[in-house]
């Protein structure tokens, strides 16, 4: 929905009955968290900011600032359908700012803007679409989540081998009445596994929509007496879970420059991998079924790391080596500033593929280049590389 000033959030939250509204923000791995308020403290958020002990929050330890302020972004005002219809809880987003008023240095979605706005000076805009896989689990007697698949059925199946049907179906109309845009699902390759996709979006709408989408999905599956994985690896000997994006890039004058970002987002990537990558299984999914293990690219196939061919009339380039245990707002971060030096450049996609560089093989070695790199140092925040690298 476009944005609200606070008098339309007030009158808004009036006419939808609503009790509680959840100021969410997330942690410096991009986990949601929130703080649920009164109506009457609305007011304040917006003004002043809600306060919340900063040095409790995963990332954020280290911080100077003991206490950080969650201020709302009005563009992210949404009904949360699951909660009841009387006394209804609303949802917003909030970015994190200190006690001055200064934008809190440790989060990652004021990381992203500060990307946008670089590319936006520099005349260039950005969109992403994701395509996420998740697995759907049973639970046990007790309600503990299970390794057990919900069925067994393959790429593309349909009911009654697909049981995953109903969810997939009652999460896209969740969804869609938070007034995001999923575009297509289907089930997947592993017994049990998902993917929903989402149309491109700009970047912060995007990672607002992943973290979104990532809550949904848990909610549904939970309601639904199951449980959702979005690990890389869930099942050591089934495919894993990527969260593949799909990038679009055009200059002020409409000039398509996709490819120019998508060869700068190969020219980096081995330095940014364990933010898109963060877990040990992340490198075990490397190279399993038709994850990518090596820095290449095609314009037909589906395992390099990246693809880039035409798609209604532009270039998509569709980066397939994230996986969802990562951060969002820190992927497309880096994927901008990345994209930015390939347009700026003006880099061409390589000829040869055959000799190109692995991407790391561990978390050990994707930590150690992250830490090395310049291009790293020169976008994040010492405490944020310092979290990742350990």
């Amino acid at each position: 929905m476009d944005a609200y000033d606070l008098s339309e959030v007030m009158k808004y939250i009036e006419e939808e009955d609503a009790k509680f509204i959840r100021l969410a923000f997330r942690d410096a791995f991009g986990v949601q968290k929130n703080i649920s308020v009164m109506p009457g403290q609305v007011p304040k958020a917006f003004e002043n900011g809600i306060a919340i002990n900063a040095r409790e929050i995963a990332g954020f330890e280290n911080s100077p600032h003991g206490l950080a302020y969650l201020k709302p972004d009005s563009d992210t005002l949404t009904v949360l359908p699951w909660r009841p219809d009387r006394g209804k809880v609303l949802r917003m987003f909030c970015d994190l700012y200190t006690a001055d008023g200064e934008p809190f240095e440790l989060d990652t979605r004021t990381i992203l803007k500060k990307a946008v706005e670089k590319a936006e000076a520099a005349g260039i805009e950005f969109r992403f679409g994701s395509e996420t896989e998740f697995y759907i689990f049973k639970k046990d007697e007790d309600g503990n989540p299970t390794k057990e698949p919900l069925d067994e059925a393959g790429y593309m199946d349909i009911a009654p081998l697909d049981r995953c049907e109903n969810i997939r179906r009652e999460i896209t109309l969740t969804i869609e009445r938070m007034g995001l845009t999923p575009e297509r699902s289907h089930h997947e390759r592993g017994p049990g596994q998902n993917e929903i996709d989402f149309h491109f979006g700009k970047p912060l709408k995007a990672a607002d929509q992943e973290i979104t989408f990532k809550m949904v999905v848990s909610t549904i599956a939970d309601r639904n007496g199951l449980v959702a994985d979005f690990s890389p690896m869930p099942l050591s000997d089934k495919p894993g879970n990527g969260y593949h994006i799909n990038i679009y890039a055009t200059d002020s004058n409409g000039r398509d420059v996709a490819s120019y970002a998508a060869a700068g987002i190969m020219d980096r990537i081995r330095d940014m991998t364990i933010f898109l990558n963060p877990t040990e299984d992340s490198y075990i999914r490397f190279g399993n079924s038709t994850a990518p293990d090596k820095v290449s690219w095609s314009d037909d196939g589906d395992a390099e790391l990246m693809y880039v061919g035409p798609y209604m009339g532009r270039i998509r380039a569709e980066l397939r080596s994230p996986d969802a245990a990562s951060n969002p707002y820190l992927v497309y971060a880096l994927l901008i500033y990345a994209g930015l030096e390939g347009i700026e450049k003006e880099l061409s996609l390589p000829e040869n593929m055959s000799e190109g560089a692995m991407l790391p093989k561990s978390r050990k070695e994707a930590a150690r280049i992250a830490s090395e790199s310049e291009f790293v140092k020169s976008i994040l925040p010492d405490d944020i590389i310092r979290e990742y690298t350990l």
